[in-house]
């Protein structure tokens, strides 16, 4: 049961990124950049799959997440949760769970034996679908998982997020112009704002952050 009174959305967006700092999810290293799936360095990571480990957070923010959906896209805007493979997965079924919807998973490609299929549970032409994952950060990998959903004669309109980068640009823009809406609850700024407020990182790791959030590009290509 989801309750009627929830915070605004700058303050679940401020205990989102609270509660992640927390979880040790986040991590911050300008002097020793991580590399992305993308081969590309970065002084920030983000694993939103902690949360599954942590109860009493995962419970708020799954919370925080229904709730936003219900204000951003309408109480009766879906029939089908889908999660995809395989971050999304257990986050699509906390969802389905409070809205009381059918729950769905989208494979990264087809299972490759049997019925070779992508969607797993009942899908069924002209159902809504809202495609949930745990982040995002520049839409592309949702838009193959919105396709493979589509091909069942399903709609999907939306797709939601605990956390999007929310530093490149043109990302919601191309997800709209796929017909996607981006639903999120906080991002790399909401992060760094309360990682300064709450002293996780010293000052000059927050600075060295910075940097790269305001021209990601920029940063990476200093790197190279």
């Amino acid at each position: 049961m989801i309750s009627a009174s929830f915070p605004p959305k700058d303050e679940i967006a401020r205990l989102t990124a609270r509660a992640l700092l927390e979880i040790g999810a986040v991590n911050f290293r300008p002097e020793e950049p991580f590399t992305l799936a993308s081969g590309k360095l970065s002084p920030t990571y983000i694993d939103c799959r902690r949360l599954i480990s942590f109860p009493r957070i995962r419970a708020v923010l799954m919370d925080f997440l229904a709730v936003t959906i219900l204000r951003e896209a309408g109480f009766e805007a879906f029939d089908n949760i889908a999660g995809g493979e395989t971050a999304g997965i257990p986050f699509a079924a906390l969802v389905a769970e409070r809205l009381a919807l059918p729950m769905t998973y989208v494979r990264k490609t087809p299972k490759g034996y049997g019925r070779n299929a992508r969607i797993e549970g009942d899908m069924t032409p002209g159902q809504r679908v809202l495609l949930v994952e745990d982040l995002t950060t520049d839409g592309g990998s949702k838009l193959s998982f919105v396709d493979a959903i589509r091909a069942t004669g399903a709609t999907c309109p939306a797709t939601a997020v605990i956390f999007y980068y929310g530093i490149f640009e043109g990302v919601e823009a191309a997800l709209a112009d796929h017909g996607v809406q981006l639903i999120h609850l906080c991002t790399w700024w909401d992060v760094l704002a309360e990682a300064r407020a709450a002293g996780s990182f010293t000052a000059e790791t927050c600075d060295a952050v910075e940097v790269f959030l305001r021209d990601p590009a920029a940063w990476q290509a200093a790197k190279t």
